[in-house]
Protein backbone atom coordinates (compact mmCIF):
# COMPACT_ATOMS: atom_id res chain seq x y z
CA UNK A 1 0.00 0.00 0.00
CA UNK A 2 1.09 3.53 -0.99
CA UNK A 3 2.83 5.62 1.44
CA UNK A 4 1.72 8.90 2.54
CA UNK A 5 3.80 11.27 0.31
CA UNK A 6 3.03 8.68 -2.58
CA UNK A 7 -1.04 9.77 -2.12
CA UNK A 8 0.07 13.14 -2.82
CA UNK A 9 2.15 11.91 -5.82
CA UNK A 10 -1.25 9.95 -6.98
CA UNK A 11 -3.50 12.60 -6.34
CA UNK A 12 -1.72 15.28 -8.52
CA UNK A 13 -1.40 12.45 -11.35
CA UNK A 14 -5.36 11.84 -11.44
CA UNK A 15 -6.68 15.77 -10.41
CA UNK A 16 -3.98 17.74 -11.45
CA UNK A 17 -5.92 20.98 -11.54
CA UNK A 18 -8.59 20.04 -8.77
CA UNK A 19 -8.18 22.18 -6.05
CA UNK A 20 -5.96 20.39 -2.89
CA UNK A 21 -5.75 23.17 -0.38
CA UNK A 22 -7.79 26.49 0.53
CA UNK A 23 -5.94 29.13 3.11
CA UNK A 24 -7.72 31.58 4.36
CA UNK A 25 -7.41 34.56 6.50
CA UNK A 26 -10.50 36.38 7.44
CA UNK A 27 -9.68 39.68 8.95
CA UNK A 28 -7.07 40.29 6.24
CA UNK A 29 -9.55 39.13 3.47
CA UNK A 30 -7.21 36.64 2.24
CA UNK A 31 -7.72 34.07 0.44
CA UNK A 32 -4.93 31.58 -1.31
CA UNK A 33 -6.09 28.39 -3.25
CA UNK A 34 -3.85 25.83 -4.28
CA UNK A 35 -4.10 22.78 -6.84
CA UNK A 36 -3.21 19.04 -6.56
CA UNK A 37 -0.38 19.02 -8.72
CA UNK A 38 1.00 22.64 -7.36
CA UNK A 39 1.21 21.47 -3.62
CA UNK A 40 2.80 17.70 -5.11
CA UNK A 41 5.37 20.29 -7.06
CA UNK A 42 5.90 22.80 -4.11
CA UNK A 43 6.83 19.58 -1.88
CA UNK A 44 9.20 18.30 -4.26
CA UNK A 45 11.08 21.61 -4.18
CA UNK A 46 11.30 21.68 -0.45
CA UNK A 47 12.47 18.28 -0.69
CA UNK A 48 15.08 18.91 -3.48
CA UNK A 49 16.09 22.05 -1.59
CA UNK A 50 16.95 19.95 1.88
CA UNK A 51 18.98 17.49 -0.40
CA UNK A 52 20.73 20.02 -1.66
CA UNK A 53 21.80 21.22 1.66
CA UNK A 54 23.03 18.09 2.55
CA UNK A 55 20.08 16.21 4.54
CA UNK A 56 20.50 12.60 4.60
CA UNK A 57 18.13 9.35 4.83
CA UNK A 58 17.08 9.82 8.45
CA UNK A 59 18.51 13.28 9.15
CA UNK A 60 16.07 15.34 11.72
CA UNK A 61 14.13 18.58 10.00
CA UNK A 62 12.34 20.82 12.39
CA UNK A 63 9.24 22.62 11.51
CA UNK A 64 8.27 25.23 13.50
CA UNK A 65 5.20 27.22 11.54
CA UNK A 66 1.78 28.33 12.11
CA UNK A 67 -1.00 26.79 10.41
CA UNK A 68 -1.05 27.45 6.84
CA UNK A 69 -0.54 25.63 2.78
CA UNK A 70 3.32 25.71 3.24
CA UNK A 71 3.37 24.07 6.65
CA UNK A 72 1.73 21.14 5.09
CA UNK A 73 4.06 21.32 1.64
CA UNK A 74 6.87 21.58 3.81
CA UNK A 75 5.80 18.59 5.80
CA UNK A 76 5.50 16.55 2.77
CA UNK A 77 8.72 18.02 1.17
CA UNK A 78 11.04 16.54 4.35
CA UNK A 79 9.21 13.40 3.85
CA UNK A 80 9.69 13.10 0.14
CA UNK A 81 13.97 13.99 1.11
CA UNK A 82 13.56 10.66 3.19
CA UNK A 83 14.27 12.49 6.53
CA UNK A 84 12.64 12.60 9.96
CA UNK A 85 10.05 15.79 10.06
CA UNK A 86 9.95 16.88 13.39
CA UNK A 87 6.62 19.38 13.78
CA UNK A 88 7.03 21.49 17.14
CA UNK A 89 3.96 23.17 19.09
CA UNK A 90 3.37 27.00 18.01
CA UNK A 91 2.56 27.60 21.70
CA UNK A 92 6.93 26.21 22.55
CA UNK A 93 9.20 28.45 24.10
CA UNK A 94 12.56 29.10 23.36
CA UNK A 95 13.51 26.69 25.80
CA UNK A 96 11.50 24.27 25.11
CA UNK A 97 12.52 24.36 21.02
CA UNK A 98 16.52 24.21 22.43
CA UNK A 99 15.18 20.96 24.51
CA UNK A 100 13.64 19.62 21.18
CA UNK A 101 16.63 20.18 18.79
CA UNK A 102 18.87 18.63 21.63
CA UNK A 103 16.99 15.63 21.83
CA UNK A 104 16.24 15.08 17.97
CA UNK A 105 19.62 15.86 17.01
CA UNK A 106 17.78 17.98 14.34
CA UNK A 107 20.69 19.70 11.72
CA UNK A 108 18.05 21.51 9.77
CA UNK A 109 15.67 23.53 9.98
CA UNK A 110 12.18 25.29 8.29
CA UNK A 111 11.05 27.84 10.63
CA UNK A 112 8.23 30.60 10.43
CA UNK A 113 9.10 34.43 10.70
CA UNK A 114 7.05 34.54 14.07
CA UNK A 115 9.65 32.02 15.44
CA UNK A 116 12.69 34.07 14.27
CA UNK A 117 12.94 35.44 17.48
CA UNK A 118 12.80 32.92 19.59
CA UNK A 119 15.47 30.50 17.93
CA UNK A 120 17.41 33.46 17.49
CA UNK A 121 17.65 34.20 21.69
CA UNK A 122 18.91 30.83 21.69
CA UNK A 123 21.44 30.20 18.40
CA UNK A 124 24.51 29.67 20.93
CA UNK A 125 23.21 27.59 23.04
CA UNK A 126 22.48 24.28 20.45
CA UNK A 127 25.57 22.84 18.68
CA UNK A 128 25.15 20.68 15.22
CA UNK A 129 22.39 22.60 13.02
CA UNK A 130 24.05 22.91 9.99
CA UNK A 131 21.28 24.91 7.86
CA UNK A 132 17.69 26.81 9.11
CA UNK A 133 15.42 28.40 6.00
CA UNK A 134 13.32 31.00 7.24
CA UNK A 135 10.06 32.71 6.02
CA UNK A 136 9.92 36.34 5.81
CA UNK A 137 12.17 39.07 4.64
CA UNK A 138 14.04 40.03 7.75
CA UNK A 139 16.09 37.43 9.28
CA UNK A 140 19.52 37.03 11.27
CA UNK A 141 22.52 36.42 8.67
CA UNK A 142 23.08 32.47 9.92
CA UNK A 143 19.81 31.48 8.34
CA UNK A 144 18.19 31.33 4.60
CA UNK A 145 15.40 32.69 3.00
CA UNK A 146 12.90 30.02 2.46
CA UNK A 147 11.04 31.79 -0.67
CA UNK A 148 14.47 32.11 -2.67
CA UNK A 149 16.33 29.13 -1.72
CA UNK A 150 12.99 26.94 -2.50
CA UNK A 151 12.54 29.01 -5.84
CA UNK A 152 15.44 27.62 -7.17
CA UNK A 153 14.45 23.84 -6.48
CA UNK A 154 13.38 21.53 -9.35
CA UNK A 155 9.51 20.52 -9.09
CA UNK A 156 10.50 17.26 -10.45
CA UNK A 157 10.42 14.16 -7.52
CA UNK A 158 13.66 13.25 -5.92
CA UNK A 159 14.91 9.33 -6.45
CA UNK A 160 14.69 8.34 -2.45
CA UNK A 161 13.47 4.63 -2.29
CA UNK A 162 10.98 4.98 1.30
CA UNK A 163 9.74 1.98 3.16
CA UNK A 164 7.38 1.52 4.51
CA UNK A 165 8.62 0.48 8.32
CA UNK A 166 10.55 2.98 8.55
CA UNK A 167 10.54 6.03 10.64
CA UNK A 168 9.76 8.87 9.27
CA UNK A 169 8.46 11.50 11.87
CA UNK A 170 9.57 12.32 16.00
CA UNK A 171 6.21 14.28 17.15
CA UNK A 172 7.03 15.82 20.48
CA UNK A 173 4.10 15.34 23.57
CA UNK A 174 4.51 16.12 27.40
CA UNK A 175 5.39 13.66 29.78
CA UNK A 176 4.42 13.52 33.01
CA UNK A 177 7.63 15.41 33.88
CA UNK A 178 6.26 18.28 31.65
CA UNK A 179 9.10 18.46 29.68
CA UNK A 180 8.08 17.45 25.98
CA UNK A 181 8.44 13.54 25.32
CA UNK A 182 9.38 12.29 21.25
CA UNK A 183 7.32 9.76 19.79
CA UNK A 184 8.84 8.47 16.99
CA UNK A 185 6.13 6.98 14.20
CA UNK A 186 7.05 5.29 10.78
CA UNK A 187 5.63 5.77 7.28
CA UNK A 188 3.35 2.83 8.22
CA UNK A 189 2.12 4.37 11.26
CA UNK A 190 1.46 7.46 9.15
CA UNK A 191 -0.87 5.26 6.42
CA UNK A 192 -2.80 3.07 9.25
CA UNK A 193 -4.17 6.92 10.03
CA UNK A 194 -5.51 7.68 6.69
CA UNK A 195 -6.66 4.63 6.00
CA UNK A 196 -8.77 4.43 9.97
CA UNK A 197 -10.08 7.77 9.42
CA UNK A 198 -11.42 6.87 5.55
CA UNK A 199 -12.76 3.84 6.99
CA UNK A 200 -14.66 5.66 9.84
CA UNK A 201 -15.52 9.10 7.48
CA UNK A 202 -15.81 8.04 4.06
CA UNK A 203 -14.92 11.06 2.80
CA UNK A 204 -15.57 11.57 -0.72
CA UNK A 205 -14.45 13.42 -3.51
CA UNK A 206 -16.64 16.29 -3.34
CA UNK A 207 -16.05 16.61 0.38
CA UNK A 208 -14.34 19.57 1.59
CA UNK A 209 -12.68 19.39 4.94
CA UNK A 210 -12.62 22.86 7.02
CA UNK A 211 -9.18 22.20 8.58
CA UNK A 212 -9.00 24.37 12.00
CA UNK A 213 -6.97 22.90 14.64
CA UNK A 214 -2.80 23.46 14.85
CA UNK A 215 -1.41 21.04 12.02
CA UNK A 216 1.60 19.69 14.40
CA UNK A 217 -0.95 18.11 16.49
CA UNK A 218 -1.37 14.69 15.44
CA UNK A 219 -5.16 15.51 15.55
CA UNK A 220 -6.24 17.75 12.50
CA UNK A 221 -4.35 16.30 10.37
CA UNK A 222 -4.74 12.83 10.58
CA UNK A 223 -8.14 13.44 10.26
CA UNK A 224 -7.42 15.59 7.02
CA UNK A 225 -5.62 12.17 5.79
CA UNK A 226 -8.82 10.37 5.10
CA UNK A 227 -9.53 13.36 2.50
CA UNK A 228 -5.97 12.69 1.01
CA UNK A 229 -6.40 8.90 0.53
CA UNK A 230 -9.94 10.29 -1.93
CA UNK A 231 -8.83 13.68 -3.51
CA UNK A 232 -11.09 16.08 -1.49
CA UNK A 233 -9.87 19.44 -0.88
CA UNK A 234 -9.78 21.08 2.05
CA UNK A 235 -9.62 24.79 3.69
CA UNK A 236 -7.14 25.85 6.03
CA UNK A 237 -9.00 28.62 8.37
CA UNK A 238 -6.30 30.29 9.95
CA UNK A 239 -9.02 33.05 12.69
CA UNK A 240 -11.17 30.81 15.04
CA UNK A 241 -14.20 32.33 16.22
CA UNK A 242 -17.68 31.16 15.64
CA UNK A 243 -18.35 33.65 12.84
CA UNK A 244 -15.55 32.79 11.08
CA UNK A 245 -16.48 28.74 11.19
CA UNK A 246 -19.99 29.08 9.92
CA UNK A 247 -18.65 31.73 7.04
CA UNK A 248 -16.20 29.52 6.10
CA UNK A 249 -18.58 26.59 5.45
CA UNK A 250 -21.07 29.16 3.76
CA UNK A 251 -18.86 29.89 1.31
CA UNK A 252 -16.50 27.71 0.39
CA UNK A 253 -19.16 24.78 0.79
CA UNK A 254 -17.38 23.08 3.86
CA UNK A 255 -18.85 19.45 4.44
CA UNK A 256 -16.82 17.98 7.28
CA UNK A 257 -15.49 20.16 10.34
CA UNK A 258 -13.89 18.58 13.46
CA UNK A 259 -14.00 21.23 16.35
CA UNK A 260 -12.32 21.73 20.06
CA UNK A 261 -14.67 21.42 22.53
CA UNK A 262 -14.61 25.62 23.39
CA UNK A 263 -15.15 26.29 19.89
CA UNK A 264 -18.32 23.89 19.60
CA UNK A 265 -19.27 25.36 22.73
CA UNK A 266 -18.66 29.07 21.47
CA UNK A 267 -20.97 28.52 18.41
CA UNK A 268 -23.55 27.44 20.59
CA UNK A 269 -23.60 30.50 22.84
CA UNK A 270 -23.28 32.77 20.04
CA UNK A 271 -26.23 30.97 18.49
CA UNK A 272 -28.18 31.54 22.22
CA UNK A 273 -27.50 34.63 23.12
CA UNK A 274 -27.80 36.02 18.98
CA UNK A 275 -25.15 37.05 18.18
CA UNK A 276 -24.83 35.12 14.82
CA UNK A 277 -28.08 33.44 13.64
CA UNK A 278 -28.15 30.27 11.58
CA UNK A 279 -30.45 31.60 8.56
CA UNK A 280 -27.17 33.92 7.77
CA UNK A 281 -25.65 30.98 6.29
CA UNK A 282 -26.66 28.03 3.86
CA UNK A 283 -25.11 25.19 6.03
CA UNK A 284 -26.93 22.57 4.02
CA UNK A 285 -23.48 21.10 2.70
CA UNK A 286 -22.36 20.30 6.60
CA UNK A 287 -23.07 16.65 6.76
CA UNK A 288 -20.52 16.03 9.66
CA UNK A 289 -18.87 17.65 13.22
CA UNK A 290 -16.42 15.69 14.98
CA UNK A 291 -15.14 16.55 18.25
CA UNK A 292 -11.88 14.83 20.01
CA UNK A 293 -8.71 16.26 22.03
CA UNK A 294 -9.87 15.93 24.98
CA UNK A 295 -13.03 14.89 27.32
CA UNK A 296 -16.16 15.85 25.39
CA UNK A 297 -19.04 16.51 27.83
CA UNK A 298 -22.68 14.97 26.83
CA UNK A 299 -24.52 17.87 27.68
CA UNK A 300 -22.71 20.58 24.85
CA UNK A 301 -23.18 17.18 22.10
CA UNK A 302 -27.14 17.03 23.34
CA UNK A 303 -26.77 20.76 22.92
CA UNK A 304 -25.35 20.73 19.57
CA UNK A 305 -27.80 18.07 18.19
CA UNK A 306 -30.46 20.38 19.01
CA UNK A 307 -29.12 23.31 17.07
CA UNK A 308 -27.80 21.49 13.92
CA UNK A 309 -30.73 18.37 13.65
CA UNK A 310 -29.36 16.20 11.12
CA UNK A 311 -26.34 16.83 11.40
CA UNK A 312 -23.83 13.81 11.72
CA UNK A 313 -22.09 13.40 14.79
CA UNK A 314 -18.94 11.53 15.87
CA UNK A 315 -16.29 11.10 18.03
CA UNK A 316 -12.72 9.60 18.74
CA UNK A 317 -10.43 8.67 20.98
CA UNK A 318 -6.55 8.70 20.54
CA UNK A 319 -3.18 9.47 21.40
CA UNK A 320 0.18 10.30 19.62
CA UNK A 321 1.49 7.54 20.46
CA UNK A 322 -1.47 5.52 18.22
CA UNK A 323 -1.00 7.89 15.38
CA UNK A 324 -3.53 10.05 16.59
CA UNK A 325 -7.03 9.77 16.60
CA UNK A 326 -9.12 7.41 16.09
CA UNK A 327 -8.03 3.71 18.11
CA UNK A 328 -11.15 4.38 19.63
CA UNK A 329 -14.35 5.70 17.27
CA UNK A 330 -18.07 6.03 18.61
CA UNK A 331 -19.40 6.31 15.08
CA UNK A 332 -21.94 8.36 13.19
CA UNK A 333 -24.55 5.81 13.61
CA UNK A 334 -24.34 5.18 17.67
CA UNK A 335 -25.70 9.20 18.86
CA UNK A 336 -27.55 7.39 21.22
CA UNK A 337 -23.93 6.36 23.23
CA UNK A 338 -23.24 10.00 23.46
CA UNK A 339 -20.86 10.07 26.70
CA UNK A 340 -18.76 7.05 25.17
CA UNK A 341 -15.48 7.58 23.33
CA UNK A 342 -17.06 4.45 21.22
CA UNK A 343 -15.06 1.02 20.31
CA UNK A 344 -11.97 -0.57 18.88
CA UNK A 345 -11.36 1.90 15.77
CA UNK A 346 -11.31 0.52 12.32
CA UNK A 347 -8.05 -2.38 12.56
CA UNK A 348 -7.59 -1.67 15.67
CA UNK A 349 -8.08 -3.92 19.10
CA UNK A 350 -8.89 -2.68 22.43
CA UNK A 351 -8.91 -4.25 26.43
CA UNK A 352 -9.28 -3.04 29.44
CA UNK A 353 -6.90 -4.51 32.49
CA UNK A 354 -6.02 -4.19 35.93
CA UNK A 355 -2.54 -3.66 37.80
CA UNK A 356 -2.01 -7.40 36.89
CA UNK A 357 -2.47 -7.22 33.24
CA UNK A 358 -5.89 -9.42 33.63
CA UNK A 359 -8.79 -8.40 30.79
CA UNK A 360 -11.25 -6.87 32.70
CA UNK A 361 -14.81 -7.59 32.12
CA UNK A 362 -18.22 -5.60 32.04
CA UNK A 363 -17.86 -2.39 34.31
CA UNK A 364 -14.93 -3.20 35.59
CA UNK A 365 -13.00 -0.14 35.18
CA UNK A 366 -9.06 -0.72 34.86
CA UNK A 367 -6.24 0.97 32.04
CA UNK A 368 -7.58 1.28 28.90
CA UNK A 369 -4.92 -0.93 26.01
CA UNK A 370 -4.57 -0.35 22.23
CA UNK A 371 -3.33 -2.47 19.44
CA UNK A 372 -3.10 -2.28 16.02
CA UNK A 373 -0.89 -0.41 13.07
CA UNK A 374 -0.80 2.83 14.19
CA UNK A 375 1.19 2.03 17.53
CA UNK A 376 4.34 3.74 17.46
CA UNK A 377 7.49 2.59 16.93
CA UNK A 378 9.01 3.89 20.25
CA UNK A 379 9.64 6.63 22.76
CA UNK A 380 13.06 7.84 20.56
CA UNK A 381 16.25 7.53 22.80
CA UNK A 382 14.27 6.44 25.58
CA UNK A 383 13.89 2.81 26.17
CA UNK A 384 12.81 2.58 29.33
CA UNK A 385 9.28 4.32 29.01
CA UNK A 386 9.00 2.42 25.48
CA UNK A 387 9.13 -0.67 27.71
CA UNK A 388 6.82 0.87 29.87
CA UNK A 389 4.14 1.86 27.42
CA UNK A 390 4.59 -0.89 24.77
CA UNK A 391 4.26 -4.77 25.94
CA UNK A 392 3.32 -7.75 23.89
CA UNK A 393 2.23 -5.30 20.96
CA UNK A 394 -0.47 -3.44 23.35
CA UNK A 395 0.04 0.07 23.84
CA UNK A 396 -0.49 1.41 27.48
CA UNK A 397 -2.50 4.50 27.49
CA UNK A 398 -2.60 5.62 30.79
CA UNK A 399 -6.10 6.43 30.88
CA UNK A 400 -8.66 4.64 32.83
CA UNK A 401 -11.65 3.06 31.29
CA UNK A 402 -14.67 0.79 31.61
CA UNK A 403 -16.79 -0.59 28.98
CA UNK A 404 -20.53 -1.05 29.39
CA UNK A 405 -22.83 -4.18 28.38
CA UNK A 406 -22.88 -3.09 24.46
CA UNK A 407 -19.26 -3.00 24.78
CA UNK A 408 -18.66 0.52 24.38
CA UNK A 409 -15.67 2.11 26.48
CA UNK A 410 -16.18 5.20 28.80
CA UNK A 411 -13.74 7.21 29.71
CA UNK A 412 -13.47 7.54 33.84
CA UNK A 413 -10.05 9.08 34.93
CA UNK A 414 -6.53 9.68 33.77
CA UNK A 415 -3.54 7.61 35.44
CA UNK A 416 -1.36 10.78 34.73
CA UNK A 417 -2.42 14.03 36.00
CA UNK A 418 -2.42 15.86 32.87
CA UNK A 419 -5.54 18.45 32.33
CA UNK A 420 -6.26 19.10 28.90
CA UNK A 421 -7.65 22.88 28.52
CA UNK A 422 -9.01 23.64 25.24
CA UNK A 423 -7.53 20.69 23.53
CA UNK A 424 -3.99 21.18 24.84
CA UNK A 425 -2.07 19.53 27.53
CA UNK A 426 -0.90 20.83 30.44
CA UNK A 427 1.52 18.31 33.30
CA UNK A 428 1.19 19.71 36.63
CA UNK A 429 4.72 19.26 37.58
CA UNK A 430 6.19 21.49 35.34
CA UNK A 431 3.85 24.48 36.61
CA UNK A 432 4.31 23.29 40.02
CA UNK A 433 8.32 23.54 39.70
CA UNK A 434 8.31 27.34 37.82
CA UNK A 435 5.67 28.37 40.89
CA UNK A 436 8.59 26.62 43.35
CA UNK A 437 11.18 28.82 41.96
CA UNK A 438 9.08 32.02 43.89
CA UNK A 439 10.64 32.45 47.56
CA UNK A 440 7.82 33.12 49.15
CA UNK A 441 6.29 29.94 48.70
CA UNK A 442 6.45 27.02 50.82
CA UNK A 443 4.66 24.54 48.63
CA UNK A 444 2.31 24.05 45.46
CA UNK A 445 0.37 21.92 43.90
CA UNK A 446 -1.74 22.24 40.63
CA UNK A 447 -4.71 20.60 39.42
CA UNK A 448 -7.62 21.00 36.54
CA UNK A 449 -11.22 21.69 36.88
CA UNK A 450 -14.06 21.85 35.01
CA UNK A 451 -14.52 24.57 32.98
CA UNK A 452 -17.48 25.00 30.40
CA UNK A 453 -15.78 25.98 27.26
CA UNK A 454 -12.62 24.68 27.70
CA UNK A 455 -13.01 21.27 29.65
CA UNK A 456 -10.98 21.62 31.97
CA UNK A 457 -8.64 24.51 33.13
CA UNK A 458 -5.58 25.06 35.56
CA UNK A 459 -5.65 26.51 38.50
CA UNK A 460 -2.49 26.25 41.76
CA UNK A 461 -3.02 25.98 45.56
CA UNK A 462 -0.16 27.57 46.99
CA UNK A 463 1.39 27.32 50.61
CA UNK A 464 3.12 30.64 51.56
CA UNK A 465 6.20 30.56 53.27
CA UNK A 466 5.65 32.06 57.03
CA UNK A 467 5.46 36.28 56.66
CA UNK A 468 5.52 35.75 53.23
CA UNK A 469 3.12 38.50 51.31
CA UNK A 470 3.26 36.82 47.48
CA UNK A 471 -0.05 37.52 45.84
CA UNK A 472 -2.63 36.08 43.20
CA UNK A 473 -1.02 38.31 40.38
CA UNK A 474 2.42 38.02 41.33
CA UNK A 475 2.32 34.34 41.28
CA UNK A 476 0.29 34.39 37.62
CA UNK A 477 2.60 37.59 36.52
CA UNK A 478 5.47 35.03 36.89
CA UNK A 479 4.04 32.54 35.33
CA UNK A 480 3.19 34.08 32.05
CA UNK A 481 6.79 35.07 31.86
CA UNK A 482 8.08 31.54 32.05
CA UNK A 483 5.44 29.29 30.50
CA UNK A 484 3.76 28.94 27.39
CA UNK A 485 0.38 30.84 27.69
CA UNK A 486 -2.20 27.67 27.83
CA UNK A 487 0.03 26.48 31.09
CA UNK A 488 -0.56 29.46 32.79
CA UNK A 489 -3.20 29.40 36.13
CA UNK A 490 -6.44 30.77 35.78
CA UNK A 491 -6.42 31.15 40.03
CA UNK A 492 -4.30 30.65 42.70
CA UNK A 493 -6.02 29.47 46.03
CA UNK A 494 -4.00 30.24 49.35
CA UNK A 495 -4.19 26.88 51.23
CA UNK A 496 -1.85 23.99 52.88
CA UNK A 497 -0.93 21.36 50.23
CA UNK A 498 -1.59 17.87 51.87
CA UNK A 499 0.80 15.03 51.08
CA UNK A 500 0.72 11.66 51.85
CA UNK A 501 3.25 9.67 54.12
CA UNK A 502 5.51 9.13 51.09
CA UNK A 503 5.23 13.06 50.15
CA UNK A 504 2.93 12.56 47.19
CA UNK A 505 0.07 15.59 47.00
CA UNK A 506 -3.39 14.33 47.53
CA UNK A 507 -4.91 15.65 44.05
CA UNK A 508 -8.09 13.77 44.18
CA UNK A 509 -8.97 15.46 47.48
CA UNK A 510 -7.85 18.96 46.26
CA UNK A 511 -10.00 18.25 43.21
CA UNK A 512 -12.73 17.79 45.07
CA UNK A 513 -12.41 20.45 47.35
CA UNK A 514 -11.73 23.08 44.72
CA UNK A 515 -14.48 21.98 42.04
CA UNK A 516 -15.11 25.72 40.85
CA UNK A 517 -13.26 28.73 40.56
CA UNK A 518 -15.15 30.47 43.33
CA UNK A 519 -12.90 27.48 45.71
CA UNK A 520 -16.48 25.98 46.62
CA UNK A 521 -16.68 22.35 47.44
Amino acid sequence: MVTIPEMLSRNARMYPDDCALIELKPSLNYRREMSWRQMDEEANRVANALIEMGVKRSDRVIMWMMNSIDWLIVYFGILRSGAWVVPLNFRFTAGDFLYCTEISGARYMIIGEEFIERVDTVKKQFSGVEGILAFGERMPGYMAAYQSWINRRPTSCPRVDISRDEACSLYFTSGTTGTPKPILLTHDNLRCAAVTEYAHHRQEKSDNFVLIPPLYHTGSKMHWFGSLITGGRATLLGEVNPHNILETVHRERGTIVWLLVPWAHDILVALEDGRIKKEDYDLSCWRLMHIGAQPVPPSLIKRWMAAFPGMQYDTNYGLSEASGPGCVHLGVENVHKVGAIGKAGFNWETKIVAENGEALGTGKIGELLVRGEGVMKEYYKNPEKTAEALRDGWLHTGDMANMDEDGFIFLVDRKKDVIITGGENIFPVEVEDAIHNLDSVNDVAVIGIPDQRLGEIAVAIVDRKPGASVSEDEIIDYCRNNLARHKVPRKVFFDRVPRNPTGKIEKPGLRERYKSLDGAG
